[in-house]
């Protein structure tokens, strides 16, 4: 396993500024080489990278990277951007052997001119947004100490997501954690100085991130992996 990522190729940034201009199936299967030798095979480096460095702190997140790396193409069924492809490359790391469920995990992307960094869960299903919320109402003291974390607020900043107006169903309005159990979202998103992504310095960046989130992740997935461990839940980022 690798340990260590010299950065993606400058003709990354430029394969991803052509396919923004040209959006098109013309435009990229002729060019299908160069984008996996220029962007699929340096994240395939980069995501055995971090898996190294989740060896260190984050055993159970380590993820092959044909599990990890999304598909470059887009679903277009219920969408009214039709275009036929992503311009991005992004990986997410979730709990090994947590393929059939929906858990919190990690996630990262790269384009020619932004390079983002998130984790936490996104767009749950019902039962998940209930196990979680339940798990919040119940600790939510532990929570807030970890969202409070220094390192953690430099790094990523403060807990973002869609949320209801309202108190939901079953939970008491005056709860002192109400403003986190109306979350229908609980993640944390930050992005790096682009420039980053041709530079060994972005696996370090990334890593750094990663570690500093994980007791935020390994809080949401307490209730999700004591529950339910066969039936796929949700998604995480797309």
């Amino acid at each position: 396993m690798a340990t260590v990522f010299a950065g993606f190729p400058k003709e990354m940034g430029t394969f991803f500024k052509g396919l923004k201009r040209n959006n098109r199936r013309e435009w990229f299967q002729p060019r299908k080489d160069a984008f996996d030798l220029h962007v699929k095979g340096p994240m395939t480096e980069l995501v055995e990278a971090l898996n190294g460095e989740f060896l260190k702190f984050a055993r159970h997140y380590v993820t092959e990277p044909k599990k990890a790396i999304f598909r470059i193409y887009r679903d277009t069924r219920f969408s009214p951007d039709k275009t036929p492809y992503k311009t991005h490359i992004a990986a997410s790391f979730g709990w090994r052997g947590g393929e059939h469920m929906a858990v919190s995990g990690y996630y990262m992307s790269v384009s020619s001119d932004k390079i983002e960094v998130a984790g936490g869960i996104y767009h749950p299903a019902p039962d998940t947004t209930l196990a979680v919320r339940t798990h919040i109402a119940e600790n939510y003291e532990e929570l807030r100490r970890i969202l409070a974390n220094k390192a953690l607020r430099q790094r990523m900043g403060a807990l973002q997501g869609d949320e209801l107006t309202r108190a939901p169903k079953g939970f008491d309005p005056g709860h002192p954690a109400i403003d986190l159990i109306k979350k229908k979202d609980w993640i944390l998103d930050t992005m790096l100085d682009p420039a980053l992504a041709t530079t060994p310095r972005l696996q370090r960046e990334i890593a750094d991130r990663f570690r500093a989130m994980m007791p935020f992740i390994e809080f949401l997935n307490r209730p999700l992996l004591a529950e339910r461990p066969a039936k796929k839940l949700a998604t995480f980022f797309s």
